[in-house]
């Protein structure tokens, strides 16, 4: 037999069949084995090979453990467990895994290695799903149904929502445990942080992140490379490599669902990093909103130190590195750079007037290099698939892939993957399964609170960095809200900078006050009483806070209201001239009338009417007095035939 078989190491007397799990207390009466390089590879590899997967004949029933706990999949997790023990099963292994992705569909359960797709499972289907297990068969109740066909769709590689994703960064989330190491050395894990270490000097490594095209997934979209060169070429006693957590976006958990799914691939892709700009220490800046993340990567972290990949003498290479958590305290504006770096450094989260790049003076003014969860999470592909792997993807000038969260108006909400180049069609309508409720598209948000409202003209339009920014959208960090034909897009765009408004910081003018006169205008148009001048004033304003605001949030704070004058400037005007909602949403630009022909006279609508503008005789067809109406919508709600109308 093999020798990475009989023992983990030479100086180790465990076997797989009673195999160590903490490597750092597998001694004998010798020195620890870990201090030998050779021995922490050999371990590495042996990792692999008593680690359970498909490929060994083994049954997983994987059940996620991400955002489906929402919707009660730990219950199902129990409930599985408990199944597999009563029956006795040895050959079946009920995993927790990370997000799948078609976080609507949750609870989901897979059954690898037959990709069984199971949605919407509740803990009292354990039994069944065990039944077919054996069986070798499906609960043909729990399989995906394909909303345009009705037909039932049994493994999760047929489901449309997953047939045109590409995943780079999501590959290994929904099939690993994110709280065991092993699972993620068993698919490939460390083995870029292996190579570098092994032979690459950091040039090399910057090099190869260069000729990869990789931009950085934040939002502004800044070559990555470029980055790492400048920190590797700073003079510096001490440096410091950060990844921005903070994902603050209304609608967004790209960032959240990597690090609940898959956390070493961030720790991995910062350990490189910081080998690669001569860093010995790290930070995680993550929200304190994701207790989840947070519990996770603290588990990440030890079980890195354990087996020597993070800490002191990283694989007896003489490299060190050391990451440390912060939990931020939910201000939208640390995920802009410098005020995060003000806030791990214990200061007011505020932005600060920044001379040269943080790569030359950052935190505590020391050379830093700051990227977010996904550009750390795409390095150890890269490292180990090379540069010119990842060029492939995408266009010439957006390399790779990119994590969008779809929500909004669509069939199929989730975490979508795809190639760089895209269109917004094929991300709506083919992964997303089109618009809900047969409704006609009209607008989709994308790149967050400070990004654009695209309309139906742009559905052609391929996403990359560089195709968004003329049409008055970005990237962002992967929001993209669908809209339907029954939303107001005065109202879309009064609440995205409703949000900036309340998440500025104060500390510079235009942003505080700017934000704040042009959420007053949008108020008042909302509420009908806009007039003609609030057009030039809102496209003046916005062009003045874009120009002189501090930092990101402020010079991108207008965005929602700019394109949506430039897209959607009928709407604006029907509030201000017709004093009219074509949405019908706006509450006080609404109009309730009775239908006469489908009126009962049940008076239930003049019951609920807390003006008493409704009156009309028992049985016989009602009215209301327009000018008493307070347009609560009481009457609305509370009709059953459908009698009353809201224009």
């Amino acid at each position: 037999m093999n020798s990475l078989m009989d023992k983990c190491c030479d100086k180790c007397t465990h076997s797989p069949a009673t195999p160590c799990k903490d490597y750092v207390t597998c001694r004998t009466e010798g020195p620890i084995c870990h201090d030998d390089l050779s021995c922490r590879q050999k371990r590495l590899d042996w990792l692999i090979r008593i680690n359970p997967t498909p490929a060994s004949g083994l049954r997983l029933v994987c059940v996620c453990a991400g955002g489906c706990t929402s919707s009660g999949s730990l219950k199902v997790l129990a409930a599985l467990e408990e199944e597999v023990a009563r029956r006795g099963l040895s050959g079946v292994t009920v995993k927790r895994v990370g997000c799948h992705g078609f976080c609507e569909q949750g609870p989901i359960v897979t059954v690898e290695p037959e990709k069984i797709f199971y949605t919407r499972v509740a803990p009292e289907d354990a039994q069944e799903i065990i039944d077919a297990l054996v069986a070798n068969a499906v609960v043909e109740r729990l399989l995906f149904t394909d909303p345009a066909s009705g037909e039932k769709i049994r493994t999760y590689d047929q489901v449309p929502f997953y047939a045109r994703q590409q995943k780079v960064v999501l590959d290994k989330c929904g099939f690993i445990n994110p709280e065991e190491i092993q699972d993620y050395v068993a698919l490939g894990g460390y083995r870029g942080l292996v190579k570098v270490l092994s032979g690459m000097s950091p040039q090399e490594v910057v090099d190869e992140v260069k000729k990869s095209g990789l931009r950085g997934r934040g939002g502004a979209g800044f070559p990555t490379g470029v980055k790492w060169q400048g920190a590797l070429n700073a003079k510096a006693d001490k440096k410091y490599v950060i990844c921005n957590a903070d994902e603050g976006d209304p609608g967004a958990f790209m960032d959240r669902s990597v690090l609940e799914g898959d956390p070493h691939s961030v720790l991995e892709g910062m350990v490189i990093c910081g080998f690669a700009t001569g860093s010995d220490e790290g930070y995680i800046y993550v929200r304190a909103e994701y207790p989840m993340a947070i519990h996770r990567l603290k588990i990440a972290i030890a079980q890195a130190e354990q087996y020597g990949l993070l800490g002191n003498n990283i694989l007896n290479s003489g490299f060190n590195f050391t990451i440390k958590i912060k939990a931020g305290a939910g201000a939208f504006v640390c995920g802009e750079g410098t005020a995060l770096m003000a806030s791990i450094e214990g200061n007011r989260g505020m932005p600060r007037f920044k001379v040269g790049r943080s790569t030359e003076k950052g935190l505590w003014e020391k050379p830093t290099t700051l990227n977010n969860v996904e550009t750390f999470a795409n390095i150890p592909k890269i490292i180990v698939n090379g540069g010119d792997w990842y060029a492939s993807i995408g266009t010439e000038k957006s390399k790779g892939t990119k994590i969008f969260s779809l929500t909004g108006k669509v069939n199929s909400n989730g975490l979508v993957e795809v190639p760089m180049g895209i269109t917004m069609r094929q991300i709506i309508f083919d992964i997303g399964g089109g618009i809900r409720d047969g409704r006609k598209f009209k607008a989709a948000q994308i790149g967050g609170p400070s990004g654009g409202c695209l309309s139906e003209e742009h559905l052609e339009l391929p996403i990359e960095y560089d195709s968004l920014g003329p049409v008055g959208a970005m990237m962002g960090s992967g929001g993209l809200v669908v809209m339907d034909d029954t939303t107001c897009m005065v109202d879309v765009a009064r609440y995205f900078l409703n949000f900036t408004q309340a998440e500025s910081c104060g500390k510079c003018t235009p942003c505080r006050e700017g934000t704040k006169r042009m959420l007053e205008i949008l108020n008042r148009i909302c509420e009908g009483k806009g007039v003609p001048e609030d057009i030039p004033v809102l496209e003046k304003l916005s062009k003045v806070i874009i120009q002189s605001s501090l930092c990101g949030l402020g010079q991108s704070a207008p965005n929602p209201v700019l394109s949506t004058l430039r897209y959607f400037r009928a709407e604006y005007e029907a509030h201000i001239f017709a004093r009219r909602c074509p949405a019908s949403v706006c509450q006080a630009l609404l109009v309730y009338t009775i239908n006469q022909e489908k009126c009962t006279g049940c008076g239930a609508c003049a019951r609920a009417c807390p003006a008493g503008a409704i009156t009309g005789e028992k049985k016989q067809p009602h009215t209301i007095d327009l000018e008493k109406c307070i347009k609560c919508g009481s009457c609305l709600t509370r009709c059953k035939f459908d009698a009353v109308v809201k224009q």
